[in-house]
């Protein structure tokens, strides 16, 4: 749990600092731009997945393996640097949670809130509309969806935006029921 805070703690100021420095520099969107690349990069290898995880690696094999994949993957400017300060300071462990927080201050920025929906099956086009129009009534902001498709749910929307949950779905529903049906019985 402590590990958890620290790597929190560490995620948030980082991030806090790109945010500021990216947004004085006037290179905010290409910072996001980046921010999406790494990603693709860690969803698509483990070995760069390791690298960042495991504290086997000396700070400097982790700056040169990270300098070498910027500058293959064209992460270079503020991004490409931010990289290479988090790597000499041995905290590339937080990264993941680096741009995780980097995309909540943006969207802060942005008066974007995300929800995460999780919902029995795909929504179509029309259905996300609506649902971020109502969404953004409550919310009081522009709304993005983070929809999870969970076919457990039978039917109905499970919505998370901060720290508030509506829960419809009609599984929660049916455990309501039988829950009062054994009160009652």
């Amino acid at each position: 749990m402590a590990k958890s805070s620290l790597t929190s703690g560490v995620a948030s100021r980082y991030a806090q600092s790109l945010f500021d420095i990216a947004l004085d520099s006037g290179s905010l969107g290409k910072v996001e731009e980046q921010l999406g690349a790494l990603e693709s990069l860690f969803a698509e290898s483990e070995d760069l997945r390791r690298l960042i995880g495991s504290p086997v690696f000396s700070t400097g094999e982790q700056l040169r393996a990270i300098t070498a994949i910027a500058d293959k993957a064209g992460l270079d400017g503020v991004f490409g640097n931010f990289l290479k300060v988090v790597a000499s300071n041995r905290r590339l462990f937080a990264l993941p949670g680096m741009i995780k927080a980097f995309r909540a201050i943006v969207d802060d920025h942005k008066g974007i809130v995300t929800a995460q929906v999780t919902s029995a099956f795909k929504l179509t086009a029309a259905q996300e509309k609506d649902l971020k129009a109502t969404l953004k009534d409550v919310a009081g902001k522009d709304v993005e969806i983070d929809l999870t498709v969970d076919p457990s749910l039978l039917g109905g929307l499970i919505v998370k935006i901060g720290s508030r949950q509506i829960d419809t779905s009609l599984r929660t529903k049916l455990s309501s029921m039988k829950l009062a049906l054994k009160e009652v019985g």
